[in-house]
């Protein structure tokens, strides 16, 4: 077993932004309200998950920069945004620009990969070039590239009244520090390292890198990769990693929210126990209790264990209220029991 958990240093959330199709406004406005509350709770961030033709956000890097003008302070990433559905180049302008709009705050998390149905949706997203695209790691090294502040262009000089520069603009110092890769696997965790970035972990992991032919184990799948990470990271154990388990707490909750969230983490259950789909994805259990029965299940969480920072994830399909209680019981009861403290304190 690891050593004992390390005091919780960063706590963060994660939502995908669920909306009505019929009105969108309001599931995008009620977004920025929970942001807008995380900060004032203390947190010290906060993460949108990325969801093409669905009803989450879609365009979470254009929500964030709504963001950078209702808070100050917050840390705003993605988490992750699947490089497959962009251009590097138009990405990594976009990054840095709301990245100077918020003061720095932006933390660009990201994966590679082909787009989820590509089948059904390669002659809209990549009309002329379905077959040649290149969805590997290079892709991704390629924004890391950008981001960084290397060339994109082989001329810079003035035409006319007209300025260029070879790198993107703007070009925002820090935001190279401040990428982040989803990784699912051992393969991708080991990459990450070695480009130097942060790793982002989730309740989903590959089940094939279990060494062990015994019974899956999530939370040791997931502590392996974070070490195989921070391994190739040139940080060695200093390399950060963030952990972004569901986790309900119900110090607070109405027994009607307390029933529903159950039930909710009921139904999610049967993926938990064997490797799902073709790629045998496996994941963990959905979390739900009182802060003294949570904090006794995550310092027993092998995973947890390795990490001192975590963006816990929201359910995908409760109410505004909802999220409101889960996120004041993790600010002000899970958090401070874990070990954290809120920003300004």
């Amino acid at each position: 077993m690891s050593p004992d958990p390390r005091p919780l240093r960063k706590l963060g959330f994660l939502t995908i932004g669920l909306f009505d199709e019929a009105d969108p406004r309001r599931g995008h406005e009620s977004t920025l309200e929970i942001i807008a509350l995380g900060e004032r709770l203390g947190f010290d961030s906060a993460w949108l998950r990325h969801r093409h033709l669905q009803y989450g956000i879609s365009s979470p890097v254009a929500v964030l920069a709504a963001a950078t003008q209702r808070t100050s302070r917050i840390q705003l990433g993605t988490a992750v945004t699947p490089l497959g559905w962009e251009n590097p180049l138009r990405l990594a302008e976009d990054l840095a620009t709301v990245d100077v709009l918020s003061g720095g705050r932006l933390n660009p998390g990201f994966s590679v990969g082909p787009p989820v149905h590509y089948e059904h949706v390669r002659g809209a997203l990549h009309p002329d070039t379905a077959g040649q695209e290149d969805f590997s790691p290079r892709r991704a090294e390629r924004l890391i590239a950008l981001v960084r502040g290397e060339d994109a262009s082989d001329f810079a000089g003035t035409e006319g009244i007209e300025v260029y520069s070879r790198r993107v603009q703007p070009h925002s110092p820090g935001l190279g520090s401040r990428l982040w890769y989803g990784a699912g696997s051992l393969r991708s965790a080991r990459w990450a390292g070695e480009q130097g970035l942060n790793l982002l972990t989730s309740s989903v992991v590959k089940a094939q890198d279990a060494d062990d032919p015994g019974p899956l184990d999530f939370a040791a799948i997931q502590a392996a990769q974070i070490r195989a990470f921070r391994e190739r990271h040139p940080d060695g154990e200093r390399a950060r990693v963030s952990q972004g388990l569901v986790v309900i707490p119900t110090d607070s909750a109405t027994p009607d929210q307390r029933a529903r969230y159950e039930a909710y983490a009921l139904a999610r259950t049967p993926r938990t126990v064997a490797p799902q789909g073709p790629a045998r994805m496996l994941f963990a259990p959905d979390l739900v209790g009182t802060t003294e029965q949570l904090v006794e299940r995550l310092h027993a969480h092998a995973a947890y264990r390795e990490v001192d920072e975590v963006a816990f994830a929201l359910p995908f399909s409760f109410e505004h209220e909802d999220y409101v209680q889960i996120l004041t019981d993790l600010a002000t009861r899970l958090g401070p029991a874990l070990g954290w403290r809120p920003a300004g304190d």
